[in-house]
């Protein structure tokens, strides 16, 4: 009998594990939404708001988030960018001068996670390994993924900390 236990000891953990692929997946699709709620979170009339003039307004810092999101889906996957939303357009051109508004920061944070998802999962494991993107960012396909979801987390902690200022309890963040 001891063999049997210890062949399922050994083959129970086997049977559960996932791929790279699929935790980037899982986590890319959580982290989507809960950007999106956090961006949902915060009123239209407070998208203007900076707790210091250093800092970028509310919509500026959901836009950075997203834009960046984007460019990494885009180099780690190969998939060629959506085009970026009239008003976000605007914005990126002269990024600290511009204000975003609520609606144009939602539905391009829904339209960009959309397509991370679908960047992610068109993945291959070689994609996963393959260095990509200019000298100064020569990252695998891997890189790209962990380094902007971080930088996601990263952001949307700032922007948790402008909700609270705000008096506005942040989304209950799911794992």
């Amino acid at each position: 009998m001891k063999p049997v236990l210890a062949l399922l000891a050994v083959a129970i953990p086997l049977l559960s594990q996932t791929t790279v692929k699929d935790a980037m997946i899982k986590h890319w699709k959580v982290t989507g939404d809960f950007t999106i709620a956090v961006a949902e979170a915060m009123p239209a009339e407070n998208y203007t708001y900076r707790p210091s003039p250093e800092e970028m307004t509310y919509g500026q810092l959901m836009a950075h988030i997203v834009g960046a999101d984007m460019g990494a889906c885009a180099s780690a996957s190969g998939m060629v960018r959506p085009a970026l939303p009239e008003k976000i357009a605007v914005w990126a051109k002269a990024q600290d001068k511009t204000d975003v508004d609520k609606e144009s920061a939602v539905l391009w944070a829904k339209q960009i996670f959309a397509f991370c998802n679908t960047a992610v999962a068109s993945m291959t494991a070689e994609r996963f390994d393959t260095v990509q993107g200019a000298a100064a960012r020569n990252l695998t396909g891997f890189e790209w993924l962990w380094s902007y979801f971080t930088h996601t987390a990263h952001h949307r902690g700032q922007a948790e900390v402008y909700l609270r200022l705000k008096g506005i309890k942040p989304p209950t963040y799911q794992f």
